[in-house]
């Protein structure tokens, strides 16, 4: 049971985080619960990666063969990289809605579509 704890973290943050993209109007929240979907993600990377007693990939002289998978740490550091980026591309988009509509509600901007 206590194995499964990083996919059951994973689960509820997941769930969080879509629970807030789908049910908030806010941009600024619907972009927090983005990012909380993808450090769940990254979660479930690092999880998928982890053995037990494994040691990190960067020993040469390694006293086992036991090691952690090296390819899901790289995507999770990739998926960090990149989501620092969408993060920051999102919220200037949300500077640039707040300066022409004078708000971040959603639904307002939507029926001032025309």
């Amino acid at each position: 049971m206590l194995a499964n704890v990083p996919f059951i973290a994973f689960a509820l943050i997941a769930i969080i985080g879509l629970a807030t993209m789908i049910m908030r109007k806010n941009i600024i929240k619907i972009i927090l619960g983005l990012g909380l979907l993808e450090g769940a993600v990254n979660l479930f990377l690092v999880a998928l990666g982890y053995r037990q007693d494994g040691i990190a990939p960067i020993f040469t002289n390694a006293p086992s063969t036991k090691m952690v998978l090296p390819t899901v740490q790289a995507m999770a550091l990739t998926s960090i990289v990149i989501g620092v980026a969408t993060m920051a591309l999102l919220l200037s988009f949300a500077v640039f809605i707040y300066k022409k509509y004078g708000t971040l509600n959603s639904d307002s901007i939507n029926r001032l579509k025309g």
